[in-house]
């Protein structure tokens, strides 16, 4: 038997149990709940024999997901949420990332490099960082790192108090990851454009801070919530770019199974830059602002990339984990 041939003796059985597995995730009831157990036991012999054949990535990854929603669903017992939103951060997020290895490099490669085009580019001809900026945009930065003691007059003339500040800075960055994430659905050119839009903006405000502020007031500020903030609005990118992908590049099933599909996939994505942006609020309002050591915010700044890297490259790791 060939593999096109086994996929269409048991295809329809495979769709039904996948149907009776999202009835029950769902907690729907449903007659052939019943059923589960047994169909659960012949995808088994399904996945096994489509190993043991040699039938094909595609095949054996379809059949390994379904057994493994099925025994979640017939094994699993009751978690809390707190469980739930440990598993997610200790497993399944980081997971997401490195299986969406080739988005994540193009994401950052569509904001880094012309983030450091542009901030470089002040060296050279300062022309380009202000038609970005704009000259409200250029008065706006230099009130807010003119000087320590400005910035600090400007943050208090300005949000009044640190929750201020924080819900300012949850508002903005959310918005911004939101539109990121919502351009997918332009096929991934409104995700790609977001992100160089920002890209060519942030890079803008750091090359103008480094030439007519105080770059050590600049620095001081962004370093400690950077990682948080930037690496979250890259996972919304990649979140973007899975939902255009899936409009692209269907595959062989209907244009709006595969938006669905992707969108299951995207979620532990947004979720994640959700908790990241969602920090990095916290960060800015509370820590940023504070008149401490510049040394001290720096490497708290390094520390956090750090960490960062550390956490997508082995948090949740097991034995058949994909990097």
């Amino acid at each position: 038997m060939t593999s096109g041939d086994f996929e269409h003796k048991n295809r329809d059985r495979w769709l039904e149990f996948e149907q009776l597995v999202e009835t029950v995730e769902r907690g729907k009831p449903s007659p052939q709940a019943g059923e589960l157990p047994r169909r659960f036991r012949e995808l088994c012999v399904d996945l096994s024999l489509a190993e043991a054949r040699m039938y094909g990535h595609r095949i054996t990854e379809r059949l390994n997901g379904l057994v493994i929603r099925g025994y979640e669903v017939i094994y699993r017992t009751r978690r809390s949420g707190i469980d739930q939103f440990v598993r997610f951060v200790g497993r399944d997020f980081p997971r997401e990332v490195r299986r969406e290895w080739r988005l994540f490099w193009l994401c950052n490669a569509v904001f880094w490099l012309p983030f450091f085009g542009m901030m470089l580019s002040a060296g050279y001809d300062i022309r380009w960082i202000q038609a970005v900026l704009g000259a409200e945009g250029m008065v706006n930065m230099e009130q807010m790192y003119g000087s320590r003691a400005e910035q600090l007059s400007h943050l208090r003339s300005e949000y009044g108090s640190n929750f201020m500040m924080f819900c300012f800075y949850i508002y903005n960055n959310v918005a911004i990851d939101f539109r990121i994430f919502a351009g997918g659905m332009a096929a991934g050119v409104g995700t790609l454009f977001f992100i160089l839009f920002n890209g060519l903006h942030i890079g803008a405000a750091a090359g103008y801070a480094n030439h007519a502020c105080d770059p050590e007031s600049f620095w001081s500020f962004v370093a400690g919530h950077s990682s948080f903030e930037l690496l979250g609005m890259i996972v919304s990118g990649m979140a973007g770019m899975r939902l255009g992908l899936a409009i692209l590049k269907p595959g062989r099933l209907p244009r709006v199974r595969a938006l669905v599909e992707a969108s299951k996939r995207a979620l532990h994505l947004i979720y994640g830059a959700a908790l990241m942006t969602t920090a990095a609020a916290v960060i800015e309002g509370f820590w940023s602002a504070r008149d401490l050591p510049s040394g001290l915010k720096y490497g708290c700044g390094i520390a956090g990339w750090v960490l960062h890297a550390a956490y997508f490259l082995w948090v949740g790791r097991e034995g058949g984990d994909e990097a």
